[in-house]
This record gives structure tokens, C-alpha cells and sequence, in this order.
């Protein structure tokens, strides 16, 4: 008989999901391990942070740019393709990265090659989303995500600190190397997956196909237009804890280096707990997620003025669990309240929404604490973030009384603690059959 395994670990009944799941732990520690030894190998020929600054802004505006194209065609081809291309460009390029650093050719080249990776992963984050509703059921997505958010932690700690080692032991460009190994894991893993098992998710139709059909798609979808809202100032104020630590532990806290590191380490920790913590939610609820978005506010509204290093860190676990509760239940949300066939779309312009969070709240935060101080900035972002969050719930409120017009789902879930059941797509025409969806 057949042992049925706890609700936390709900996912992994799928036996699809449980191949997905060790591929995503093996692509993420190589992907870290990459990011780490690019870092290096820009800041040990140049000396500039600046430099290391721009290789990283090359990785990310290929997201801005081109990230509506990247959801219109996730749309419309199996995102099973997409992937399989995408792993197989980027093992290229991990292999073009490699040669480049063993070789020691120009700079330029490297940014080149770092500009390409960026440009294939914006094409593949959409595809990647739609993959996972195919993966497991709708009732398991919620869950599956949670356990994403532990694997990419757990590879980032894991990947990070296997790079510090081999980077000095054997060199930059085994880093390189090993990340090409980890894409050919994930390719593999892809095809051994068992397409009689995926779930069917329907693709748009050619009159629904394209950037503005998704655009005038998402505009009369409110509900996902607060919650893109209400995560650009999460993400923006609430989120560069990159910067933020470093102010604190140059500044008040006076722990210098070693201090910003022990305070990430706490920070990545953290998130660990909040995957776990997401894995047990059973219904990722908007309650969920503005209850976890006013805890976390009125939290980092406080850390500043906590007394010493002990009391920052400390505050810092719960901030950090907070934010991947936050994140996990909003990207359920974001897809499962989305119709099939714009879902790939509704993932990029969320991409392209974090990535210019992103871009804008880290020199904020920094402005600020330059401005004001770093206890004061906590103070401000934390407070500024409470009143989105409490702004959110009142238009989510009003929204939910509202009859629902013929241009937007109907929906009485959107502030009861209900499950992940959403209301059903109103768009005509049946889905395509299992077998031409095999992701």
C-alpha cells in the first residue's frame, strides 16, 4: 500500500515534480556558482566595483526590454521547447564563459556572453512558469512553489560556498564549466520527464497572441494589477536588504565586513525557514500575503532601532521568511487567477515589474540612508510599504463587492480564506489535448 505523504510535502506526489525539483537544486548551485566567479573575475581584472555593477546590469535589462516578446511566446509554443532550448543555448554559453576566462580574452567579451545568458533567461522565466502548472495540478502549485523557494535557497548557499573553494583551489573557469554540467542535468531531467503525467494548460489563440493582447488582457484584470502594485513597492522598499545590511553594518551596528557577511548568512537562513513555512500554508490566500506584507513592513520599520548586532540579526530571520511567504503566494496568485493562455505574459510583466523594483529601490534605500541614516530609512521604507499593504487590502476589499464586469473574471475569493480553487477561464474554446501539451 501506498504511503501518502504529509501536506507539506504534498508536491512531491508527482513524481515529475520530484525530477524537477532535484534538477532545480543542481541549475541553481551552478547558476551561483557562475554569478560568484563572473563577480570575481570582473572585479580581479578591473578593481572596479563599478565594473562588476555594469556585468550585472548586462545579465538583468534584457529582462526589461524584451520581457513581454519572452511571455507572448510562452503563450503560444509548448514552454517544454522553450526550456529545452534554453538549457541548451545556455550550456553554450556557460562553455563560450569557460574559454573566455581560461583564455583570458578582453573584457568585452565576457559582457558579451553575460548580455546573451540574460537575454536566453528572460526568453525562458515565462516558459518556466507555465511549465510548473504543468508539472503538478493547481491544487499543488502553491506548494511546488514554496519548494522552489527552499531549492534556491539551499543552492545559493550551496553554490556560493562551493565557488569560494574551487575558485581558488583549480581556478575561475571550472566555476563556468560546472554550470554547463548542471544546464545538461536539467535537459535530462526535462526529458525523462513522463508527458503522460503533465497537465494540459491551454495556449492562446492567434487573435489573442502578442504583447498588447496581453496588455488590454491585463488591464481589466484589477485584482492582478494591485497585486503587481503592491509587489513593486514590496520589492522596491521592502526588499534591497542588500543594501540595507551593509548600511547597518557600516554604519550603526559598526560590524564592518564581517558583519554584512554573518548578516547575509542570517538573511539566507531565513529564507530557508520561509520556504518551510510557505510549504505548510495550505491555501495561499491574499490574506495570506497582507498579513505576511504587514508583519514584514512593521518589522523593518523596527529593525534600525533594535538594540545591537544580536537584535538586527535576529529580526532579520522573520523579515526574511516573510518575504518568500510574500513572494510565493503572490506568484500562485499571479498564475492561478490569470487565464491559461495570458499566463505566460501576466509572468513576464511580473518579471519586468521586480527587475524595475529592483533597478529603482536599491539607490533609493541607499539615497536614503546616506540622506537620513540607516535606522531612519528602515524606518520610512517600512511605513511606506505598511501603507501600500493597508491601501492593497482596501481596494482588494472594494473590488470584492463589486459586481464583476463582462471584461474580468468573476470572483468571490479574493479576500475570504478560501483555497487556491479560482474562478474558472471565461475565454471560449477547449483546451488542447494532454499530448500536445507535454510543457
Amino acid at each position: 500500500m501506498r504511503r501518502e505523504l504529509p501536506p507539506m510535502l504534498r508536491a512531491f506526489s508527482n513524481r515529475n515534480y520530484r525530477l524537477w525539483a532535484l534538477a532545480d537544486l543542481v541549475s541553481v548551485t551552478g547558476t551561483w556558482m557562475q554569478v560568484l566567479g563572473l563577480n570575481w573575475v570582473v572585479m580581479e581584472r578591473t578593481g572596479s566595483a563599478t565594473s562588476v555593477g555594469l556585468s550585472v546590469a548586462l545579465s538583468t535589462i534584457p529582462a526589461m526590454v524584451c520581457g513581454p516578446w519572452a511571455g507572448a511566446l510562452a503563450d503560444r509554443l509548448s514552454p517544454r521547447r522553450i526550456i529545452l532550448t534554453g538549457e541548451m543555448l545556455h550550456v553554450l554559453i556557460a562553455a563560450l564563459l569557460a574559454f573566455t576566462v581560461w583564455a583570458e580574452l578582453p573584457l568585452p567579451v565576457l559582457f558579451g556572453l553575460t548580455a546573451a545568458a540574460g537575454l536566453v533567461g528572460t526568453f525562458e522565466g515565462p516558459a518556466l512558469g507555465r511549465f510548473a502548472s504543468q508539472v503538478v495540478p493547481r491544487h499543488h502549485l502553491g506548494n511546488a512553489l514554496a519548494w522552489n523557494s527552499v531549492m534556491n535557497s539551499i543552492g545559493r548557499v550551496l553554490g556560493m560556498s562551493l565557488a569560494g573553494v574551487l575558485a581558488a583551489v583549480v581556478g575561475e573557469a571550472l566555476l563556468f564549466c560546472l554550470n554547463a554540467v548542471s544546464f545538461l542535468a536539467v535537459i535530462g531531467t526535462v526529458l525523462a520527464m513522463r508527458t503522460s503525467q503533465f497537465h494540459p494548460l491551454a495556449v492562446s489563440r492567434p487573435e489573442q497572441a502578442g504583447v498588447l493582447a496581453g496588455l488590454r488582457y491585463l488591464r481589466t484584470r484589477h485584482v492582478l494589477l494591485v497585486l503587481l502594485a503592491l509587489g513593486f513597492v514590496l520589492s522596491s522598499l521592502g526588499r534591497n536588504y542588500q543594501v540595507s545590511m551593509a548600511a547597518m553594518a557600516e554604519g550603526p551596528l559598526d560590524a564592518g565586513s564581517a558583519g554584512y557577511g554573518t548578516l547575509s548568512s542570517v538573511f539566507a537562513v531565513g529564507t530557508v525557514v520561509g520556504g518551510l513555512l510557505a510549504a505548510r500554508i495550505k491555501d495561499f490566500t491574499l490574506p495570506v500575503l497582507l498579513v505576511a506584507a504587514g508583519v514584514t513592513s512593521v518589522l523593518q520599520a523596527l529593525s534600525g532601532y533594535l538594540p545591537g548586532f544580536a537584535g538586527f540579526a535576529l529580526v532579520l530571520l522573520p523579515i526574511a521568511a516573510g518575504a518568500v511567504v510574500i513572494d510565493t503566494v503572490k506568484s500562485t496568485r499571479l498564475q492561478l487567477d490569470a487565464a491559461d493562455s495570458m499566463r505566460g505574459r501576466v509572468l513576464a510583466v511580473q518579471g519586468t515589474v521586480a527587475g524595475g523594483a529592483g533597478a529603482l529601490g536599491a539607490p533609493a534605500l541607499g539615497w536614503l540612508s546616506e540622506r537620513f541614516g540607516p535606522q531612519e530609512a528602515l524606518l520610512v521604507s517600512g511605513l511606506v510599504t505598511l501603507l501600500a499593504t493597508v491601501a492593497a487590502a482596501g481596494v482588494l476589499r472594494v473590488l470584492a463587492r463589486r459586481p464583476a464586469g463582462p471584461d474580468e473574471l468573476a470572483t468571490t475569493e479574493i479576500v475570504g480564506a478560501v483555497g487556491p480553487r479560482v474562478a474558472e477561464d471565461t475565454e471560449p474554446g477547449p483546451e488542447p489535448p494532454r499530448s500536445l501539451t507535454p510543457a
